[in-house]
């Protein structure tokens, strides 16, 4: 149904994804916090993910860890800041093979009269930082989650 719009302002430090799903934002949500469900929309299709912890509630933790064909491991993590089901989710996340490079995500989703505007802001702690996330094919990989993630959707 829908297409992710990328904004990426020069000099400012966040990112502002958008997208639209055919489905009621209680769905939505419980797609994005459920930890059996996120390991068949999260990161590119190439890649397994494994849900290594999720405990979704205020000053819970998550760590997912992705690996490749080859056999190597990349891992995400970060701090559950708010829960508002099913209105917003604010996390941190860091890629542990960067590690102390920490961005703010918060998720925000809006009811559509049964369908779901997914606002995904992420805010970067540089500019430098923010611009190496959009150079690592992140739009690429972010358009692939969302589609896999709208696939899910449609079996709930």
């Amino acid at each position: 149904m829908g297409k992710l719009n990328v904004t990426a302002e020069p000099g400012k430090h966040e990112i502002i994804m958008t997208r639209d799903f055919d489905a009621p934002r209680e769905l939505v949500f419980r797609a994005y916090t459920d930890p059996t469900l996120v390991p068949r929309w999260w990161g590119p299709g190439s890649l397994t993910t494994t849900v290594d912890q999720m405990d979704v509630r205020q000053g819970g933790i998550w760590r997912y860890v992705q690996r490749d064909p080859a056999g190597n491991e990349f891992a995400f993590r970060g701090v559950y800041h708010s829960i508002i089901s099913p209105e917003r989710v604010v996390t941190t996340i860091e890629f542990e093979g960067l590690p102390g490079h920490i961005g703010l995500q918060t998720l925000i989703l809006e009811d559509l009269d049964g369908k779901t505007r997914v606002t995904d802001l992420g805010v970067f702690q540089s500019v430098a930082d923010r611009d190496g996330m959009i150079a690592s094919g992140m739009e690429g990989g972010a358009n692939e989650s969302w589609d896999r993630f709208e696939e899910i959707l449609k079996t709930l």
